[in-house]
């Protein structure tokens, strides 16, 4: 019998915060070529690490004495979202993968808009060892997760469905209930630093691990 256990991308295989940072050094290297200005990724970066979400480049650009009209804060967002980010796997992810049963077929569901989701599976190489990778962005509108779109596909793809598939992710708001509807079991990696470490998991969550070393006790499948 085979098995398919399907992964998230973000803070699920890599912390999602070495992204960021990553995209904050990106943005700042723009920023003093292009703006005249040194410290824009710092002041981003710095307003992240303090809890500021969806207007973090305004505030950073302000702080400068830039005005953020619409044209420079299109930039800046493609700046980030195109980058190619300096990540890589988490070592409990590689010791994971390097040990994991042979008939375990592997592959990996993101949402996100695809140039970045892209960026972070070439940085992670994730076409060495996951297939399909399922972009949900790509499926349509509406057909990002929660929708079970993405996990119907890889049914198709695979010949695998139900009890023998697991979908192991993050972000208990959206990432367990699409494959929970079609039967599949639910892990939920609530790693420290983590941006939804804080949120507790619902009852669609099967089991709550703290990285993959726990992995193959919490998907409970007979060897």
């Amino acid at each position: 019998m085979r098995r398919l256990v399907v992964f998230d991308i973000d803070d699920t295989l890599y912390l999602e915060r070495d992204y960021v940072r990553s995209g904050f050094a990106a943005v700042g290297a723009w920023a003093r070529t292009e703006l005249g200005v040194a410290d824009v990724g710092e002041r981003a970066w710095a307003a992240f690490e303090a809890g500021v979400r969806g207007r973090i480049f305004d505030e950073a650009l302000v702080a400068c004495g830039v005005g953020a009209n619409g044209s420079v804060m299109s930039q800046l967002v493609d700046v980030y979202r195109s980058h190619a980010p300096t990540i890589e796997p988490l070592p409990d992810v590689r010791a994971w993968l390097a040990g994991r049963p042979t008939d375990v077929a592997c592959a990996v569901v993101t949402d996100g808009p695809p140039v970045s989701q892209r960026a972070k599976a070439a940085a992670l190489g994730l076409a060495g060892w996951a297939d399909p990778i399922v972009f949900t962005e790509e499926l349509g509108p509406g057909r990002g997760k929660p929708h079970p779109a993405a996990f119907a596909r890889l049914e198709a793809a695979t010949g695998l469905a139900g009890g023998v598939c697991a979908y192991v992710a993050d972000n208990p708001a959206k990432d367990f209930a699409g494959p929970r509807s079609r039967g599949w079991r639910t892990v939920r990696v609530r790693r420290e630093g983590s941006l939804h470490a804080a949120v507790a998991s619902g009852d669609d969550v099967d089991a709550e691990i703290n990285g993959l070393a726990e992995l193959d006790g919490a998907l409970g499948w007979q060897a």
